[in-house]
C-alpha cells in the first residue's frame, strides 16, 4: 500500500522538473511514511511513497526489469502474485525480488494490457513503456484503489490523491457544479467525476493510455455476468461460496506486518473473524461507537463477537462534540466530499488500529452483493407491484407520499413506474428527487440536464449487465459505483491517512464475480436479506450474532442530531444566512429541508448532513493544500 504520482509531456515532450515530482510526493507522505522512491526521465516523471507491507527490503519502487524496458509505480496489493510469479517464471521470466509489483512488470512484458485481466487484487497502477514511449494508468476492477488525474494542454498529472495534482495546480481549482449536483444527489460524486473543474478519477476498471500525443480513457474490466447453467442448488452454492470466502481471506492475510480487523456488530466482520481464525488466533479487532448516548450502538455486541471468537479487542467510544469537533479535519482528509456519517467512526477506529498493527480487514461488501439495503427489497419484489392493477396501485401511491418521513419507501415506490431500467436505478439511489436537488441551486448554475450526468457514468455498463435480473443490475451498478466512489473512496482516505492498509476480501474478484451469477432469490428470499451469505455465517457464527439487526458503526445517529436543534453545530451551519454554501444554494430552500426534517414530516437527514459536509469541505478548499503528517 502505498501513493503514487506522476506527469507527463506527452504533446510538447518538454522535460519534467524533479522538483514538481518531488513536491508531488511530499503532498501524499501519509501514504507512504516509509520509503520513497523517483525516476525521472526526460517528458516522464513518477514518484513514489511507501508504506511497506510485503518484502519489506526488496519492494522498492519506482521499479523496472533488468533492462529497464518497463517502469511501474503501484499503490495496493496483488494477492494472487505467488501464482502470477510461477506461471511467468515457466515463461522464462527472471524475478530479482519477492514483491507483487514485480510481476505486474514481467506480466506487462509476457502479456501486455491483459495483464491486468490476471490481477486479482486492489490497484492503482501506472506502467511506462520505455520502447514504446507508452503510459498506461489503471484503477482494479471494483475501485478500491483510485486514480485521479489531469490533462492540461499537453501535460498529463496524477496521483493516487488530489493532493500531488493540486500541488502543482496553477492557483485554486474552480468547483464543477454538474459535480455538485451529482454529490447533493448521491452524497458522493460518482467516477469519472470529482468536485473540481478539470480533475477526473478513473472509474472501476477503466484505464488511461497516453500513446503518440494523444489519451485514450477505455474499460479494461468487461466481465458479463451470465446465469449459471444449470443453475446452482442453494446448498451448492452456498460450499462454493463458502470456499471462495475462506480462499479469499487466506490470500488477503498475507503480509509481512502485523494484521487485525475492523470488527462491527453484525455478521460481515463477524465472519471474517472466524474465517481469520482457521488461519491463525488472537487476532486484534478493532471497533468504535458512540456508548450510551445513542440506543443503536454496537460496541457491547462487537465485544460479545470478540469474546466468542477470541479476538484481542479494543474499543473506541466518541460522542457527538467530539464527532462535530473533528468533521472538518475528516473533510479536508477526504479531498473530496463524501457524506456518509461513518467517515468519523471510520477515521477514529484506522487511528486505533494503527497503534498496533499495519493492515486491517474490513467486512464492506455483502450489502452490495447480497442485497443488504432496504432499497433491494423494493427493487427485489417490484414486479409484485408492477403485476398489481392501476385502480389498485395509484391509491396506494398517494398513501405513501403522504407519509411522514420514509423516504426510501417512497422513492422505491416512485421508482417502479419508470419504464427505463438505468433511470429507474438512478432514482432509486437518489437522496431526493433530481427536481428538489436543482431546486436547491442559486439560478443560472446549473447546465440543464446535469442531474442525468451519472447515466454518462453508467453508459458503457448497460451492455455488461444485460443478462442480470432486475437486483442484479442495480447490484452490478452498485458494486461499480456507490461501493466504490463511496465506501470503499472514504475508507482509503481515512485509514491511509493514519498509514493503515485496509483489505476488503468480501470484494475479491472471484467471490464478485461468482456471486454477480447468482439469481435474485438467492440474495433476498422471503424478505430476508443476504439469505445465501446468511447461511454461509450460520456454519460459523452463532444464531445470537447472525439474527442481530444491522447497524454498522451506529450511523443513524446523525438523523437523531438534526431534531434536537439546541447546542448543534451542524444545524448551525445550515441556519447561518453568512454559509459558504449560499455561494451556490438558496438558503430559503435548505431551511425548508432543514424545517421539514425537525417537525418530523420527511427525514432529510442524509441531504442536510451532504450540506454540512460541503460547508466544511468549501472551507478546506480555500486553504492551501498541506500534507496530513
Amino acid at each position: 500500500m502505498c501513493g503514487i504520482c506522476g506527469q507527463f509531456n506527452f504533446g510538447n515532450q518538454a522535460p519534467v522538473r524533479r522538483v514538481d515530482i518531488e513536491a508531488m510526493a511530499r503532498s501524499i507522505i501519509h501514504r507512504g511514511p516509509d520509503d520513497e522512491g523517483y525516476f525521472i526521465a526526460g517528458p516522464l516523471g513518477f514518484g513514489f511513497r511507501r508504506l511497506s507491507i510485503i518484502d519489506l527490503s526488496g519492494g522498492h519502487q519506482p521499479m523496472s526489469d533488468q533492462e529497464e524496458s518497463v517502469w511501474v509505480i503501484f499503490n495496493g496489493e496483488i494477492y494472487n502474485f505467488p501464482e502470477l510469479k510461477r506461471e511467468l517464471q515457466g515463461h522464462g521470466h527472471v524475478f530479482r525480488t519477492n514483491s507483487d509489483t514485480e510481476v505486474i512488470i514481467h506480466g506487462y512484458k509476457q502479456w501486455g494490457d491483459e495483464v491486468l485481466n490476471r490481477l486479482n487484487g486492489m490497484f492503482g497502477l501506472a506502467i511506462w513503456d520505455v520502447r514504446q514511449r507508452r503510459l498506461v494508468l489503471a484503477r482494479d476492477p471494483f475501485g478500491i484503489k483510485l486514480i485521479y488525474y489531469r490533462i492540461d494542454g499537453d501535460s498529463l498529472y496524477f496521483g493516487s490523491e488530489m493532493r500531488p495534482i493540486r500541488a502543482i495546480m496553477p492557483g485554486k481549482a474552480e468547483i464543477d457544479t454538474t459535480s455538485l449536483n451529482l454529490f447533493l444527489r448521491y452524497r458522493f460524486t460518482p467516477s469519472p467525476y470529482t468536485i473540481l473543474k478539470g480533475v477526473r478519477k478513473l472509474a472501476p476498471g477503466t484505464k488511461l493510455t497516453v500513446q503518440n500525443g494523444s489519451c485514450e480513457v477505455s474499460r479494461w474490466y468487461r466481465f458479463k455476468p451470465e446465469p449459471f447453467t444449470p443453475a446452482k442448488s442453494p446448498a451448492e452454492a452456498r460450499e462454493e461460496l463458502l470456499s471462495l470466502y475462506k480462499g479469499a481471506i487466506k490470500r488477503q492475510l498475507i503480509s509481512d506486518v502485523p494484521v487485525g480487523l475492523l470488527l462491527s456488530g453484525g455478521i460481515d466482520s463477524g465472519l471474517l473473524l472466524a474465517l481469520m481464525n482457521l488461519n491463525g488466533s488472537s487476532w486484534p479487532t478493532y471497533t468504535v461507537g458512540y456508548g450510551s448516548s445513542f440506543a443503536g450502538d454496537e460496541l457491547a455486541d462487537a465485544a460479545e463477537t470478540a469474546r466468542l471468537l477470541g479476538s484481542k479487542h479494543s474499543s473506541i467510544t466518541i460522542s457527538r462534540s467530539t464527532f462535530e469537533d473533528v468533521l472538518p479535519k475528516i473533510v479536508g482528509v477526504l479531498e473530496e466530499p463524501i457524506a456518509a456519517s461513518s467517515i468519523v467512526p471510520m477515521y477514529f477506529v484506522c487511528q486505533r488500529a494503527r497503534q498496533d498493527v499495519k493492515v486491517a480487514l474490513v467486512g464492506q461488501g455483502p450489502d452490495e452483493l447480497f442485497g443488504g439495503y432496504r432499497r433491494h427489497l423494493g427493487v427485489r419484489y417490484g414486479a409484485l407491484w408492477a403485476g398489481l392493477p392501476s385502480w389498485m396501485r395509484k391509491p396506494i401511491s398517494s398513501t405513501v407520499a403522504a407519509l411522514p418521513r420514509n423516504e426510501t419507501l417512497k422513492r422505491g415506490v416512485y421508482s417502479l413506474a419508470i419504464p427505463d431500467r438505468m433511470r429507474r436505478y438512478q432514482h432509486v439511489l437518489s437522496l431526493l428527487p433530481g427536481d428538489q436537488i436543482e431546486g436547491l441551486f442559486q439560478d443560472g448554475l446549473l447546465a440543464p440536464q446535469a442531474g442525468d450526468a451519472i447515466l454518462d457514468c453508467w453508459q458503457d455498463l448497460g451492455e455488461l449487465m444485460a443478462g442480470t435480473d432486475e437486483l442484479g443490475g442495480l447490484q452490478f451498478l452498485e458494486v461499480r459505483s456507490t461501493l466504490p466512489d463511496e465506501l470503499l473512496m472514504y475508507a482509503d482516505k481515512l485509514s491511509m491517512a493514519h498509514g493503515l492498509e485496509l483489505r476488503v476480501p468480501f470484494v475479491d474478484k472471484e467471490i464478485v464475480e461468482y456471486v454477480e451469477r447468482l439469481p435474485a432469490s438467492f440474495k433476498v428470499r422471503n424478505g430476508s436479506r443476504k439469505w445465501l451469505h446468511r447461511q454461509v455465517c450460520r456454519t460459523y457464527l452463532p444464531e445470537s450474532i447472525v439474527k442481530r439487526p444491522k447497524r454498522g458503526f451506529a450511523v443513524n445517529v446523525v438523523d437523531d442530531w438534526f431534531r434536537g436543534v439546541i447546542d448543534n453545530k451542524m444545524a448551525d451551519t445550515l441556519l447561518d444566512g453568512g454559509s459558504r454554501i449560499y455561494q451556490y444554494l438558496r438558503p430559503q430552500a435548505v431551511r425548508e429541508l432543514f424545517e421539514q426534517h425537525a417537525a418530523g414530516r420527511h427525514d432529510n437527514h442524509k441531504v442536510l448532513f451532504s450540506l454540512v459536509v460541503f460547508e466544511e469541505w468549501l472551507r478546506t478548499h480555500e486553504e492551501p493544500v498541506a500534507t496530513l503528517s
